[in-house]
């Protein structure tokens, strides 16, 4: 875990899980990690409204968490690819399971 949870105890393991992965693009860049290995670039255009800046930090913040593995290949012009560790590829079912309950909760917004 980063330094910074970990000077901040969780009461439970809810909040631990919400300390690593809160937050409005953390979820959505495991979500795209997935399937496979993405660069920046590719990251920030299936992101959309993202900056640059932000994408960066959560990327570290992912990364000092154990959540993803960066690879620098080092290259000029630089080349380095974001892919999910172990511990982020465990959260697909997660992922999985808020996608399912988007949709339900989706479907009943659409009736009102």
């Amino acid at each position: 875990m980063s330094k910074k949870i970990e000077k901040q105890a969780a009461s439970c393991p809810v909040e631990t899980t919400l300390k690593i992965i809160g937050g409005r693009w953390k979820v959505l860049i495991i979500h795209f990690l997935l399937p496979n290995k993405m660069r920046f670039g590719e990251l920030t255009r299936s992101l959309g409204t993202i900056s640059a800046r932000t994408l960066s930090r959560q990327l570290r913040e992912l990364e000092a968490d154990g959540v993803i593995d960066r690879n620098d290949f080092g290259e000029i012009p630089p080349k380095v690819e974001y892919s999910l560790t172990p511990i982020g590829e465990s959260l697909e079912p997660v992922l999985l399971s808020m996608e399912a309950w988007g949709i339900a909760v989706g479907k009943v917004m659409e009736r009102k």
